[in-house]
C-alpha cells in the first residue's frame, strides 16, 4: 500500500467501524492537560477519579495546583497510580504555565507550535506522547500522538517499522495527511479503540475492519 492512500483508507475504515470517539473529554483546556498527564500508565477510568476529586478541592487549576501541598495534591490524584510522581509532575506543569503564561492557556495556544513543544519537553514528566496529547487536545495544534498502539498496528500493516525514534512515526501521518488538529485527533483515538479491541499484543484479528489490508492479520488467519 502507498503511504498517503493507506493511511487516509485506515481512517476512513475506523470512522466507519467504530464512528466519532469525541476526545478529550474535558470541561477546560487545563483540565486535558492535567488528564494528559494523570493518563500515564493509567486506564482512563482510573484518571476520571482522580480529576473528580480534583475539582471537588477546587483545585483544577494552575493556581489551584500550585497552592496545594504536594503530599495533599498525591492523596487527590491518588486512584491515577505513581501518585506521588504525578503530583510532582503536575506541579511542575502548573509551574510552567503560571511562569510562561500567566496562566492564560489562550496566549499558550497561540505559541508557535515547534518552539511551545521544546518548551514542554524541558518540564519534568512531560514527555513526547503527554507533549503531543496536550498540543493537539488542549491546544488544537495539528500534531499526532505517537502511542505503543499506533507503533503495533502501522508495524502490523505493513507502514512502519517495528522500532524506531519518535519522530519517524510521528513524521508517518503529518507528512503523508493534510495538517488537521480534528482529523488527527479523531484518528488517533480511534487507533486507540481498535488497539484495545482488536489489536491487541495477542492480537484477536476476527472481526477487524482492517483484517483484509493487514499482512500480520492475513498471516494469523492462514495459521
Amino acid at each position: 500500500m502507498k503511504r498517503p492512500g493507506a493511511l487516509r483508507e485506515v481512517y476512513d475504515r475506523l470512522l466507519a467501524r467504530f464512528g466519532p470517539q469525541r476526545w478529550w473529554p474535558a470541561e477546560t483546556r487545563f483540565e486535558v492537560m492535567v488528564g494528559a498527564v494523570l493518563t500515564q500508565a493509567t486506564a482512563w477510568g482510573n484518571v476520571e477519579k482522580a480529576i473528580a476529586r480534583l475539582k471537588s478541592a477546587g483545585a483544577l487549576s494552575p493556581e489551584g495546583i500550585r497552592r496545594l501541598p504536594v503530599d495533599e495534591l498525591a492523596h487527590l490524584v491518588y486512584p491515577s497510580g505513581y501518585y506521588n510522581a504525578k503530583a510532582r509532575k503536575l506541579k511542575a506543569l502548573a509551574a510552567y504555565v503560571g511562569e510562561a503564561y500567566g496562566d492564560d492557556i489562550d496566549v499558550m495556544g497561540r505559541s508557535d507550535t515547534l518552539a511551545l513543544r521544546e518548551e514542554m519537553l524541558g518540564i519534568h514528566g512531560i514527555g513526547e506522547e503527554t507533549a503531543d496529547d496536550i498540543l493537539l487536545y488542549a491546544l488544537g495544534k495539528p500534531v499526532f500522538v505517537i502511542d505503543a498502539y499506533t507503533k503495533r498496528i502501522f508495524h502490523r500493516l505493513g507502514l512502519a517499522p517495528e522500532r524506531g525514534p519518535y519522530f519517524e512515526y510521528s513524521a508517518l501521518f503529518t507528512d503523508n495527511l493534510p495538517h488537521d488538529a480534528e482529523m488527527f485527533g479523531e484518528y488517533h483515538a480511534l487507533i486507540v479503540r481498535l488497539g484495545v479491541e482488536y489489536c491487541k499484543k495477542t492480537p484477536a484479528c476476527a472481526g477487524c475492519c482492517l483484517l483484509d489490508i493487514c499482512p500480520a492479520g492475513r498471516s494469523q488467519a492462514v495459521d
